[in-house]
């Protein structure tokens, strides 16, 4: 790391302003009416750097973003369920601010005691947040005499609470967490054990060409699934019926497969329909798809051969599912490719899970801490493995 992390501070006294993400899912509850955390992954991923920092007696103050309410207050998402939520996994109540910056808060803060937490209310109920106002970063940089940025998530962005916050702040770290991520992921980038596989699917080639190219030269073989994979094989001349292709970028994906000749693998069979939402329609296309059928999944020839090389991989990355693994009837192949990856950590491989998708499917298989390390970010997780410069990091202090 070559800039200050959460272990290079002082924390004893000090209010340490911390961007989490704490960007999660709500549900209404029940039996309780109220909006209830329905995924609790980003917040458990960030308990490691409030607890230390209540443990050397500093003074937590949490601040994050949910959904987008379009910079004024909206009460479908306030950040108050995530602090009960928060609550129960510290085993004690943290303070929840129903403002974000200003006076009030101030002076909560002040009399907040030695090793306390409090939450403050959704930083993008103001405009400022997503335009990185630097007045809106100033007021929120008043409240800590430090920064620290754990939010992986957002790291890609370049916003008030990550970015002009740290610019305000004498001395700007990365928490635990987005330490950890970037050790983890940094590995892949700079010392992967070979032989190292990537494992990529999701819709659209477009989301993740940069990172394709960039792999290239690193990964040994790199398998794609999901629907971008029909962009791949029309670029080839091979019919894929009604699949979802991005047809202006047939010529980019051609590209590709020329640079990672030898070394990209596309799927052999799929699972096909005439819709998604008719699974009974469903049945197996071997090599070309026919008119009326799309491809809603990879088949099991293309299964036992991805599964193989995860399987003899040391260094393994995963982002993006190999079909439309909410319905069961496309789920075999990325379910099949989680237990895979699995196996794969049990034979001391490193495996990396990441994107929304992934990471839900994986945690759906029960098989999410069968792995070395799952990401909390998906955009940032691209943008680093693209090799991307992320505001969010370049932003911290440097090490002297």
């Amino acid at each position: 790391m070559e800039k200050l992390t959460l272990r290079d501070l002082d924390l004893r006294g000090k209010c340490v302003l911390v961007r989490v993400d704490f960007n999660v899912p709500l549900r209404m509850g029940e039996e309780s009416g109220r909006f209830e955390v329905a995924d609790d992954t980003r917040i458990r991923a960030a308990l490691p750097t409030i607890e230390a920092i209540s443990a050397a007696n500093g003074k937590a103050i949490l601040m994050s973003h949910l959904g987008r309410p379009e910079g004024k207050p909206d009460p479908r998402y306030s950040l108050a369920p995530v602090a009960d939520r928060l609550g129960e996994l510290l085993g004690t109540m943290p303070r929840f601010s129903s403002e974000t910056i200003g006076s009030v808060v101030e002076k909560t803060i002040q009399a907040m005691p030695e090793g306390s937490v409090i939450l403050l209310e959704n930083t993008r109920y103001f405009r400022g947040e997503t335009t990185n106002d630097p007045d809106f970063a100033a007021e929120l940089a008043k409240l800590g005499d430090v920064f620290v940025n754990d939010a992986f998530g957002t790291a890609h962005r370049a916003h008030a609470s990550n970015v002009g916050v740290a610019k305000h702040s004498s001395l700007a770290a990365a928490g635990l967490l987005l330490e950890r991520e970037l050790v983890q992921l940094g590995s892949v980038l700079e010392s992967p054990h070979p032989p190292t596989v990537a494992l990529l699917g999701g819709a659209k080639v477009s989301d993740k060409m940069g990172v394709i190219t960039n792999l290239t030269g690193i990964a040994d073989q790199i398998l794609i699934g999901g629907a971008m994979a029909y962009t791949f094989l029309k670029a080839q001349g091979i019919s894929v019926g009604n699949s979802l292709v991005e047809e202006d970028r047939l010529d980019d994906a051609r590209e590709i497969l020329d640079k990672a000749a030898g070394k990209l693998l596309l799927p052999c069979d799929h699972v096909v329909s005439t819709a998604i939402d008719k699974p009974e329609a469903r049945k197996l296309a071997s090599g070309a798809i026919e008119n009326g059928f799309m491809g809603l999944d990879i088949g099991p020839e293309t299964i036992a051969q991805y599964s193989a090389k995860v399987r003899q991989a040391r260094t393994c990355i995963w982002n993006g599912p190999m079909g439309v693994f909410e319905v069961s009837a496309f789920a075999s192949g990325t379910n099949a490719m989680a237990h895979a990856v699995a196996e794969s950590t049990d034979k001391g491989s490193v495996t990396i899970v990441g994107g929304g998708d992934s990471v839900a499917a994986i945690k759906k298989t029960g098989l999410d801490s069968q792995v070395t390390h799952v990401s909390t970010g998906g955009g940032a997780m691209l943008d680093f493995l693209e090799g991307k410069a992320l505001p969010g990091l370049t932003a911290l202090t440097d090490k002297l």
